[in-house]
């Protein structure tokens, strides 16, 4: 990881962001200071602030003004989702995935867990943001196979292990440990990092089991609602036991993200194709009746 040039320069803004937003005597001052260290990702908040969903035919021209259009319980998911554009929006050559796909699927993921974390007392903001940036090691992994062995595409099997097999094989590590491994550098703290590492096997965390285990499901849910006519096994009746969900609301949870997507599609559709992989109007949070 410390070897990798080519990434985008390390997001320390959203984990600082997280510690303010959890503190309740920060002000809204503080938060816009510290949007405002980042110049793409302030102009990516500016950008959400004057979109057709916010602005209603009312342009505002500072942060400031951005971010108390957007809102305070909102600027976080906000703040997350333009992080995540600037990592992960990039084709994938080492795993056949454009980038469409990876921002697609990173951001089915993240609301698949915040669906998840509601009705389980998890903290939403941080299940929202391990399902945003679960891909993020198959980023480091592909800049660092560009380079190395162009030529190289790896093999993905059905879920729940997709590509660590191979992966394995040819580097002794896979994506998730890559992606954990990354998110430590960039100083997330713990309770994110790990689940990332652990979502294959999520038994093997003693401290980070149950939001492992919700990024795992989510996974699966992230497939079930991006790939409409992929057919692949069901979940463990373990994992959905852990996670006291059932099949029928598993499936509504599924229908929810699908309906999600849907709306963010809509609501981008008439943007410049650029800005569809960015400024997406994160505040509407998903809440599934299950």
């Amino acid at each position: 990881m410390r070897q990798l040039r080519h990434l985008p320069s390390a997001p320390r803004v959203l984990p600082k962001l997280k510690r303010l937003l959890s503190d309740g005597n920060s002000s809204i001052h503080e938060i816009v200071a510290l949007v405002r260290l980042d110049p793409g990702i302030a102009a990516r908040v500016l950008q959400v602030g004057n979109s057709a969903f916010f602005s209603q035919g009312l342009r505002c021209y500072t942060v400031d003004e951005a971010v108390h259009r957007v809102g305070y319980d909102q600027i976080y998911e906000l703040v997350a989702t333009a992080v995540a554009s600037q990592v992960l929006v990039r084709p994938l050559s080492a795993y056949g995935m454009e980038a469409d796909q990876v921002w697609q699927s990173s951001i089915a993921c993240a609301i698949a867990a915040e669906c998840l974390a509601e009705r389980l007392n998890i903290d939403r903001d941080i299940a929202y943001t391990v399902g945003l940036l679960h891909r993020v090691g198959l980023v480091a992994i592909n800049e660092w196979i560009s380079r190395r062995d162009p030529d190289l595409r790896f093999e993905s099997t059905e879920l729940p292990l997709e590509t660590c097999e191979h992966e394995r094989r040819v580097l002794g590590f896979h994506n998730a440990e890559a992606g954990a491994a990354l998110l430590r550098l960039w100083e997330f703290p713990a309770v994110m990092a790990e689940p990332v590492r652990w979502r294959y096997l999520p038994d093997a965390t003693a401290a980070h089991v149950q939001l492992a285990t919700l990024l795992h499901l989510a996974k699966w849910v992230r497939t079930a609602a991006t790939n409409l006519d992929a057919q692949f096994a069901a979940p463990e009746p373990l994992i959905l036991r852990r996670l006291a969900t059932s099949p029928a609301q598993l499936a509504r949870v599924v229908s929810a993200v699908k309906d999600r997507l849907s709306a963010i599609g809509e609501l981008l559709e008439d943007a410049p194709r650029e800005s569809t992989k960015i400024a997406f109007p994160a505040g509407e949070r998903a809440i599934v009746p299950v």
